[in-house]
């Protein structure tokens, strides 16, 4: 009976697929916050706490406090590091002193984008590359692919290391007294390793996704509870308060910064992207050849910015016509915003139809909504 038992389990988990989700270092601080947790990227994570809105406004207005652990961290070492980083990313990391951040794209074989991400330059020999959540594996047999003839060190530090993005206008002065560092006098996309919070080896990034100022905190996984406690813990006066992934995203939009998996994915031309300027010519990449002739020979669709001019909420994947009804492209992020209070997104078009003061209309079930083509940013201090 037992084995029929073990057996027939056996078969049913054969037909099943068992999707385990993983937790960062903070998911009990977050379930006792009253945060609302979503699966993503393979972690339960915190979407949000009082309200999208309400934190979306503490970021902009004040200072906020986001888990963002789940992201990935390889380490590249040794004499051939700075070979493999320019070989498999776009932008030039030789241009990077030791304490520099620089964004940049893995650009795939095919014209697309393996993913996005953040290069720091620690030591001589010494680079962390910080990668999509959603990414770390694809992005790590990407990588190894190319290093098996340049031979670097690589460590994947993913699952040992946590993340905190610290953000908004007060932030400088809300954690200051957690380190003796001056904040204020590190640059936008420069970081210091410190001690913070107590904590020795900690890196202060002067980096975010969110437009209004800030620091990520990268420290190990024993460490970060700590570091969050005493962060709430002097940011009291200063209404410090948790944010989760929804305002994140709200945020970025309104900046128009790019979401891997919608604005860019292994299928959209970085150059029809708009990252023509983190793409460096200058030196041989993947596939660099190709996107540069793109480049010389120009591109039929560009990634544009959009505001609606009557009442609506655009969302991903609804259509772009134009005053005919001609499908011209598509959205691929979209919301209401909540600093401007209306509805904003970006989308692919047509390259005919992308110049700036266009009107184009944004296909919301039955109806079309006209918007305007806008310059980055929405959202403007």
């Amino acid at each position: 009976m037992i084995m029929c038992f073990f057996f027939g389990f056996l078969a049913y988990l054969q037909n099943k697929i068992i999707i385990i989700m993983k937790n960062t270092a903070l998911t009990h601080i977050h379930e006792k916050l009253g945060a609302k947790i979503v699966a993503f990227a393979g972690y339960n994570m915190p979407v949000q706490y009082e309200g999208v809105n309400i934190e979306h406004e503490t970021v902009r207005k004040g200072v906020g406090v986001f888990d963002v652990s789940h992201m990935g961290e390889f380490l590249i070492e040794g004499e051939n590091a700075l070979a493999l980083i320019q070989k498999v990313t776009s932008n030039d990391a030789s241009k990077l002193e030791v304490g520099d951040a620089q964004y940049s794209y893995f650009p795939n074989d095919k014209g697309g984008v393996v993913d996005d991400l953040i290069c720091y330059r620690i030591k001589e020999n010494t680079y962390l590359l910080v990668v999509n959540a959603s990414n770390i594996e694809k992005d790590w047999n990407w990588i190894s692919k190319y290093n098996e003839v340049i031979g670097a060190k690589m460590k994947d530090l993913s699952k040992n290391y946590s993340l905190l993005a610290i953000q908004g206008p007060k932030t400088v002065e809300a954690i200051q007294n957690l380190t003796s560092v001056d904040l204020a006098t590190i640059k936008f996309y420069t970081f210091k390793i410190a001690t913070f919070a107590g904590i020795k080896d900690v890196i202060i990034s002067a980096t975010g996704y969110t437009g209004s100022g800030g620091f990520e905190i990268y420290c190990k996984n024993n460490e970060v509870e700590q570091i969050w406690n005493k962060i709430f813990e002097v940011g009291k006066k200063f209404d410090i308060k948790p944010i989760g992934l929804a305002a994140r995203d709200t945020l970025r939009l309104e900046m128009g910064y790019c979401l891997y998996g919608n604005d860019i994915n292994d299928n959209t031309s970085p150059i029809e992207a708009g990252l023509g300027w983190i793409t460096k010519f200058t030196k041989d990449f993947v596939n660099s050849k190709n996107l540069k002739k793109q480049k010389e020979e120009g591109v039929t669709k560009r990634l544009i910015a959009f505001e609606l001019t009557e009442r609506g909420v655009p969302r991903y994947d609804y259509s772009i016509v134009d005053k005919k009804g001609k499908n011209i492209g598509i959205v691929t992020s979209g919301t209401m915003s909540p600093s401007l209070k209306k509805g904003i997104g970006m989308g692919y078009v047509i390259k005919e139809q992308s110049k700036k003061g266009n009107q184009i209309f944004i296909q919301v079930r039955k109806k079309q909504i006209p918007a305007t083509i806008i310059k980055l940013p929405f959202y403007k201090e």
